[in-house]
C-alpha cells in the first residue's frame, strides 16, 4: 500500500499542468482558485512550529559612522544575531524602489505578456519561474518537489550582464542598476566584517568571491489558504552574506538562539537594507 504522502501520478500531472500553463502562482490567483493545488500543499510537519509572536528590530549599523565604530557594530551584530540592518549604505532609495517596483510590475503585467518569459527549468542566467523546494526536508516525500507560493526572477551574474537579456528591458535595467549598487555595498560590508574578524580589510575579498553573483526577486501573490502553503523552506544562506531589500509588507522571519522553535518577524525599516550572515562566513 502506498503511503498517504507518496507523490503519485495525479500529483505529477498537476505539477506538469502548472508549469505548462506558464502562468506562475500569479496565474492561479488570476484564475480564481479557492483551494491550494496539490503541488503547493506543505507537509503538516512544516506548519507545526509556533507562529511568530515577537517582532525583531534588527541591530542597526549606520555606515556613515567613523570606521572603527561601524566595525565594532558590525562585529557585535554578526556574532550576537547573525542579522543586522544597514543605513546610510550608499544605495540610492530610488534605486531600491525602482527595483522593487520593476519586479512588482513584471509579475502583475497581463498573463499573455509575462508567460512568454516563464521557464520550467531553473537553469540559465536570467529566468522567471516558480522554483521548487528540493525534496530533502522533514515530512516531504523523497521524490516530491514542493512548490512555494511565490514566483521568482533569478539573475546569475557569473558571466556578465550581456547574458541577462531574457527579461523585458525596463525590468532588467532597474535590477542591473540595483545590482551595481549592491556590488559596491557588498565590498564595503566585506571589509567591515574582515576588520571585525581581525584579519585586515581585504582578507575576505581575497579569500572568497565577494561579487554579488546571484539575485532572487520573489513575488508573493495572495493565497486562499495561507496556512497550507509555505513561501520558503527553513534554511540558512549558503554564501558569505545576503543583502535583503524588504518592501513595506514584510514577511521575513528568523529563528534566534534563545527563542527555541519560535520564529521572529523582522520588522521592515524604511531606507534600511538587511544583511544576513551566511554559512561561508560562519566557518571562516
Amino acid at each position: 500500500m502506498a503511503a498517504v504522502d507518496d507523490f503519485d501520478d495525479v500529483d505529477a500531472l498537476a505539477l506538469f499542468d502548472f508549469h505548462e500553463s506558464r502562468a506562475g502562482v500569479r496565474g492561479l490567483v488570476e484564475s480564481g482558485v479557492t483551494t491550494v493545488p496539490p503541488p503547493f500543499l506543505a507537509p503538516a510537519a512544516w506548519n507545526s512550529s509556533p507562529a511568530a509572536t515577537e517582532a525583531l528590530v534588527a541591530p542597526t549599523v549606520d555606515l556613515s559612522l567613523p570606521r572603527s565604530q561601524a566595525v565594532a557594530l558590525v562585529g557585535a551584530a554578526a556574532r550576537s544575531c547573525g542579522l543586522f540592518q544597514v543605513t546610510n549604505h550608499g544605495v540610492p532609495p530610488g534605486t531600491v524602489e525602482s527595483a522593487l517596483s520593476a519586479v512588482r510590475a513584471f509579475n502583475e503585467q497581463p498573463l499573455a505578456s509575462r508567460s512568454a518569459y516563464y521557464s520550467v527549468s531553473t537553469a540559465g542566467p536570467a529566468i522567471y519561474t516558480t522554483v521548487p523546494i528540493p525534496a530533502r526536508n522533514a515530512g516531504q516525500p523523497a521524490n516530491a518537489p514542493l512548490l512555494p507560493w511565490r514566483d521568482t526572477i533569478v539573475l546569475r551574474f557569473g558571466h556578465g550582464e550581456s547574458h541577462l537579456d531574457h527579461l523585458p528591458a525596463a525590468c532588467l535595467d532597474a535590477l542591473l542598476e540595483y545590482h551595481r549598487s549592491l556590488t559596491v555595498l557588498g565590498k564595503m560590508i566585506a571589509g567591515l566584517l574582515s576588520e571585525a574578524l581581525g584579519v585586515g580589510t581585504e582578507q575576505l575579498d581575497r579569500a572568497v568571491q565577494v561579487e554579488a553573483t546571484l539575485m532572487q526577486c520573489h513575488y508573493y501573490p495572495p493565497c486562499p489558504q495561507p496556512e497550507r502553503v509555505v513561501g520558503s523552506r527553513v534554511h540558512t544562506d549558503g554564501d558569505l552574506f545576503t543583502v535583503v531589500a524588504q518592501d513595506g509588507v514584510g514577511g521575513l522571519q528568523v529563528r534566534l538562539d534563545g527563542h527555541g522553535d519560535t520564529w521572529v518577524d523582522v520588522v521592515p525599516v524604511t531606507g534600511a537594507l538587511i544583511v544576513n550572515i551566511g554559512d561561508v562566513l560562519k566557518v571562516l
